[in-house]
């Protein structure tokens, strides 16, 4: 019997404000409700994000005071939906900050927290460079989401491109693999697309990844072009280039049915190296 979850990805811009994350947000949330969405998914740094060189500076609260994520708990009881908050930045320990994500019930509470646990930092070219980890302290813990209905991995953005963290999600039960992101609009071009299917082909698992759009203020460019993949490796949903909402109607069953036609899940051998 389908197993249907109706969800859907918020493709939000960047904002610099925790204020201007919430007027980007909410009204994209109402519009996918309204549309009969049951599961939303934000992206990472959905609360605000700016860039000051090569390092990342979103707006950081304590995580009982942080305003974005007391307002999407709020909107999770009004509207009885479940929420994915991709990330956002919460104050950590010496004057570093956490990229943490979050689950919401359909009555507001966090059932679960993954901070990243991958530092971006990369040098794509002389002038275009980042460095997460200047201001951002990584996680230790990878995270299983456990639902009355699914089972979902959370990661995000970077961790896309460490196949292993997947692959143990999806051999502990992960049927759904989330990429919250803030990917670059120059490696976006070039992997985004390929590295998503390959997370949902190799792993036979939902991918859904809601990335931000547009210009960072202070530099940076987010690619956009959030997607939600089926377990055979097909794209249901791209959310091109311009804010807006990605939604599509997946059926569970079909995590099996993949798993089923190629059970590599289940053909992992030790080897030597030599």
């Amino acid at each position: 019997m389908p197993r249907p979850l109706r969800i859907a990805c918020l493709q939000t811009r960047p904002m610099p404000s925790v204020n201007s994350a919430l007027d980007e947000a909410l009204p994209l949330a109402r519009q996918a409700v309204s549309a009969g969405a049951q599961f939303l998914f934000l992206p990472e740094y959905c609360g605000g994000l700016a860039s000051e060189g090569a390092a990342l500076v979103p707006p950081a609260h304590e995580e009982n005071d942080h305003p974005f994520l007391a307002s999407f708990q709020g909107f999770a009881r009004d509207h009885s939906v479940w929420i994915m908050i991709g990330s956002i930045a919460v104050k950590g320990n010496a004057g570093k900050i956490i990229n943490r994500g979050f689950v919401l019930d359909p009555e507001g509470r966090i059932i679960s927290r993954y901070d990243k646990i991958h530092m971006f930092d990369i040098q794509i070219s002389p002038t275009e460079v980042y460095r997460e980890s200047a201001r951002v302290a990584p996680g230790e813990a990878s995270c299983l989401v456990r639902t009355s209905f699914a089972q979902i991995g959370h990661t995000i953005c970077y961790d896309v491109r460490f196949p292993h963290l997947y692959r143990d999600l999806a051999k502990a039960g992960a049927e759904i693999l989330c990429v919250p992101a803030a990917f670059t609009k120059k490696t976006g071009q070039a992997h985004w697309h390929v590295l998503n299917r390959a997370r949902a082909i190799e792993n036979g698992a939902f991918v859904v990844s809601s990335c931000a759009v547009g210009a960072v203020e202070g530099g940076g460019e987010a690619y956009g072009h959030s997607l939600i993949i089926d377990p055979w490796g097909e794209v249901l949903g791209d959310g091109g280039e311009t804010p807006g909402v990605v939604m599509a109607e997946i059926d569970l069953d079909k995590v099996g049915e993949a798993r089923g036609k190629i059970p590599s899940l289940t053909h992992d051998r030790p080897y030597n190296m030599s």
